[in-house]
């Protein structure tokens, strides 16, 4: 059974946290080819960092510049922060009351398949909303989290994009607890112009407990992906 190390960074900066994962991501990667030439012999531990942002859009590699609505003026006065960054999709927004999930995953210890690994943070995402009382699901063609999915107007409550390079992953979930909203009207959220945003506070209409989500998140990704959690930070 893989071993998990979650380590809880609090609301962080995101370059602070970036480049945390860009330093497990590659210690990952260095034991794994240790352990090719045979100066190793354990796997890599596999990390779940877990925190918040201060205000920031982050664009990906298939993303376009113009889908940020605000120059850098815009952007001081509204106290957020930009970056391009090395994951798929387009762009999105962190924020305060979002709850960011990054599994720093050696899949070669779980399995080699990333439409897989992306469908089980979805599924995890969606058991937990169930488990306070919502209906979420996909929609076709799409990545993230819905509500009313099936129907013609679903609105995203979870954002997803990934890095994955010898099957190591980086970067991972944005979902929106008590999120204030109003931010994503400064971008095209993921590139897409004609969809809600929601979170967990407006579907119900209250205030969430943000930690008793993130307690019950990292319960369903550690039954999906069957992996022991060692010692928490």
């Amino acid at each position: 059974m893989p071993k998990v190390q979650c380590i809880d960074l609090g609301l962080i900066d995101y370059k602070q946290a970036w480049d945390f994962q860009e330093t497990l991501f590659k210690k990952i990667i260095d034991q794994k080819i240790a352990i090719r030439e045979n100066d190793a012999i354990d796997n890599p531990l596999n990390y779940l960092l877990i925190c918040e942002h201060p205000h920031v859009f982050t664009l990906g590699k298939s993303g376009k510049d113009e889908h940020l609505l605000l120059n850098q003026e815009g952007l001081k006065e509204h106290e957020a922060s930009y970056y391009k960054i090395n994951r798929g999709g387009d762009i999105t927004y962190h924020g305060p009351g979002q709850l960011v999930v990054y599994p720093i995953f050696d899949l070669d210890q779980f399995f080699t398949d990333i439409h897989k690994y992306m469908r089980f943070l979805e599924e995890a995402v969606i058991l937990t909303l169930a488990d306070f009382g919502i209906d979420a699901g996909r929609v076709d063609g799409l990545t993230g989290v819905w509500i009313d999915a099936q129907l013609s107007t679903p609105r995203k409550i979870c954002a997803l994009g990934v890095k994955s390079s010898r099957w190591v992953t980086m970067h991972g979930i944005g979902f929106n607890v008590n999120t204030n909203l109003k931010y994503f009207s400064h971008i095209v959220p993921c590139g897409i112009d004609d969809k809600a945003v929601t979170s967990m506070q407006q579907e119900l209409g209250k205030e969430i407990d943000f930690q008793k989500v993130s307690h019950t998140l990292k319960e369903k990704l550690a039954n999906l992906f069957e992996f022991s959690l060692v010692e928490e930070i």
